[in-house]
């Protein structure tokens, strides 16, 4: 392995705990990102120079330490300063009775605080610890990049402000956050799935890792049908992940995916988990998704998909989440069991109001619609417009092929 690469994989691996060590001791959100940025360039030239370490996550720990120590000694005008940069010498972590174990999930419970708008709270930890970028995090909002940069200075000054403590909080304490995580979880793994930008659709590592974290996450918490519902319903998705490219890295229509290749023992668990959660008798927005997605890996083939049922499960999603992105996955289904001037009209709806003006599924469903309906031409320049807004290549590459083929009939 390279430098280089040892540096990505540590980036995946460690930019969260890094981040939030610094965070622990020194308070400072800013400060603990601009040392992680440079421990990771640090480690780019002594990497290559004196090879990897045999604990990169403690190398670089140990660099953004030093390297916050050597800023805040700099900044050091008071006794208060003084203070701050002798606790960076004090490793120890504090004592906590959450019960949870695992690191990451215990750095997400800590963002994930109470006093900040659950909105501030997904995408401060979505920065902190899986190191998304600002437009990443706005991408995955549907706000502009300004917008998302905004909410994050305002989470952090009320974080400073307020005085409010990094720590995982005790036990009891924990179910006031669950909502904050779950949507981290849920989050992260959307970005792994179908990757906002770059060449590759899917981020495997990621997907795997979130997976990991939803299970961990099940299992400190079994009687919360929600963590059981949001943990099948990565499954059913993850099923079908091998299917989503083909070899050449192109996107597949999920009715033009090769159902053989589905992972049936990860659909199956995550039909079982299902079941479980929705005996629970407690409903909620990630049981209804997974009830969706089992509807789809259930279907022995495309034409067999039950889309009245996914229609009305969608209708019952809207009431629990009833964003612009849920509306325009309905508008799908209804599009798909009621015919598509019925699921275009919804899409209709959808422009007027404005909110997705600059998602690019917006155009991308009413193409598909139109071309479903034989109006290719105006399916064409709906696709065109999906063109201009599309940032993730494969997507792309899917968005020009339709493209030509409206043009060619």
């Amino acid at each position: 392995m390279t430098a280089e690469e040892a540096v990505a994989a540590a980036f995946q691996e460690e930019w969260g705990q890094v981040v939030a060590t610094l965070i622990r001791v020194t308070g400072d959100w800013d400060l603990a990102e601009e040392c992680a940025q440079d421990a990771f360039a640090q480690a780019l030239d002594r990497w290559r120079r004196d090879g990897v370490p045999r604990r990169p996550g403690a190398w670089l720990t140990t660099t953004a330490r030093h390297r916050a120590m050597d800023v805040l000694r700099r900044e050091a005008v008071g006794a208060r300063k003084l203070r701050e940069a002798a606790m960076l010498t004090a490793p120890e972590e504090p004592y906590d009775d959450s019960g949870v174990q695992d690191d990451r999930l215990r750095l997400i419970f800590t963002c994930c605080h109470p006093a900040l708008h659950i909105e501030a709270r997904v995408a401060l930890t979505l920065r902190t610890l899986a190191g998304l970028t600002t437009p990443e995090i706005a991408r995955a909002f549907l706000v502009p990049e300004a917008t998302m940069a905004q909410r994050l200075v305002r989470a952090k000054k009320k974080i400073r402000n307020a005085g409010i403590p990094y720590r995982v909080p005790p036990a009891h304490l924990l179910p006031e956050r669950t909502t904050g995580v779950l949507g981290v979880i849920y989050l992260l793994f959307n970005e792994g799935y179908a990757a906002a930008s770059g060449a590759d659709l899917v981020r495997r590592n990621l997907c795997a890792e979130v997976i990991r974290l939803a299970r961990v996450l099940a299992r400190l918490m079994p009687d919360e049908p929600e963590a059981l519902g949001l943990l099948a319903l990565l499954l059913l998705h993850d099923a079908r992940r091998e299917t989503r490219v083909d070899a050449d890295g192109e996107l597949v229509t999920l009715e033009d995916q090769d159902r053989t290749a589905w992972d049936h023992a990860e659909a199956d668990e995550g039909a079982a988990l299902l079941e479980t959660a929705l005996r629970r008798g407690r409903p909620g927005p990630y049981q209804i998704q997974a009830a969706i997605a089992a509807c789809h890996t259930t279907a022995a083939t495309a034409k067999d998909t039950d889309w009245a049922d996914i229609a009305a499960l969608y209708g019952e999603l809207v009431r629990f989440v009833p964003s612009a992105v849920v509306r325009l996955n309905r508008a799908v289904a209804v599009g798909m069991a009621e015919g598509t001037d019925a699921g275009l009209a919804l899409v209709a709806e959808l422009e007027r109001e404005g909110e997705l003006s600059g998602y690019h599924l917006l155009p991308a469903t009413r193409a598909d619609l139109l071309r479903r309906s034989g109006r290719t031409t105006e399916a064409a320049q709906a696709y065109e417009r999906a063109l201009e807004l599309v940032e993730n290549d494969a997507e792309r590459h899917f968005l020009e092929k339709r493209l030509g083929e409206c043009r060619s009939t």
